[in-house]
């Protein structure tokens, strides 16, 4: 497991704050624009999660998720950090809206 340090964040910046790697990789970090997300293999595939901003409880609930991506981990290498780093990244990047249903 790696720890980042605190540091403020640019608008198109991008930081993993903790990363495990390994079979059930799985971290968290911040975009520069005051969102956080999470990461998780999941079936075969790693899913990441964006949060909205100014989140109002630690942990995200499933009404948090602004916006969603997965990737196969067939190109990923899940026991090396940079590995898992730059494919985590590239998912925020491709990240798509989460749609809400109305009640």
């Amino acid at each position: 497991m790696t720890l980042a340090a605190d540091r403020d964040l640019d608008h198109q910046e991008f930081a993993i704050e903790d990363i495990t790697t390994g079979l059930h990789a799985s971290g968290f970090g911040q975009v520069g624009d005051g969102r956080s997300f999470s990461f998780h293999v999941e079936n075969k595939m790693l899913v990441v999660e964006i949060y909205r901003p100014r989140l109002s409880g630690p942990v995200p609930q499933a009404e948090d998720v602004v916006a969603f991506s997965s990737r196969k981990l067939t190109d990923i290498d899940v026991t090396d950090e940079r590995s898992v780093a730059a494919a985590v990244r590239d998912a925020v990047t491709d990240a798509h809206p989460v749609s809400r249903t109305t009640r």
